[in-house]
């Protein structure tokens, strides 16, 4: 990579860094393109030769931060231990087993939350399944495409749309148990909320031809 390269890299990590930083704290809409060029060091000019607007580099943050809680979900599931038995059901503990991960990471970091909360389905789907500039070379969608090759037999009815059910209802139910424990705690809600997601697999789950 040479110099000039080198030099652009580093402004537009400083403006992804900046903007994160800022809209986990304050906010985005209380976030103005002056706040993030002036904490990237950079000038206004160079923020529009990458992103034509704040809710531009928000998509690509919210893709690069769930990007990287299903990766490393994902990887986590590659080393736990599922008992032996139907495939459909193993397949259901593993969805469940990568939804609890990821909903566990986001309690430890409620920024994270309430920076994903509202917008992770969206950059789930409306961005990374139509192959975005913003995605990285293995998109979200392709981590839930490896579980269900690891169980053949298991064949699914519009996956995609299953997998967005389960996300946007994953993030909506949480979001508010989480941060305020309203209408009941968290720990309350994830017994209804998986059982939720296990009927929402078997209702896609296409029976054997």
């Amino acid at each position: 990579m040479g110099k000039v390269e080198e030099n652009k890299l580093q402004k537009l990590n400083a403006l992804l860094k900046s903007s994160y930083e800022l809209f986990v704290t304050k906010g985005i809409a209380q976030t103005s393109i002056h706040d993030i060029v002036q904490k990237a060091g950079v000038a206004k000019g160079t923020f529009y030769l990458y992103f034509k607007d704040k809710y531009e580099i928000r998509d690509r943050l919210v893709v690069k931060t769930a990007e990287r809680l299903f990766l490393k979900a994902y990887e986590e599931v590659q080393k736990e231990a599922f008992h032996e038995g139907d495939t459909a059901r193993i397949f259901e503990d593993k969805t469940i087993f990568l939804i609890d991960y990821v909903l566990e990471e986001l309690k430890k970091n409620k920024l994270m939350l309430q920076f994903l909360s509202k917008n992770l389905s969206r950059g789930f789907f409306h961005l990374a399944l139509e192959s975005h500039e913003y995605s990285s070379e293995v998109k979200l969608i392709d981590y839930y495409y490896k579980v269900l090759e690891e169980n053949p037999t298991v064949h699914l009815r519009n996956p995609e749309i299953m997998l967005f059910l389960i996300v946007e209802l994953a993030g909506a139910a949480s979001f508010s148990t989480i941060l305020e424990n309203d209408p009941i705690s968290f720990e309350e809600l994830k017994p209804e909320l998986y059982s939720a997601i296990r009927a929402i697999i078997r209702s896609h789950i296409e029976a054997d031809k």
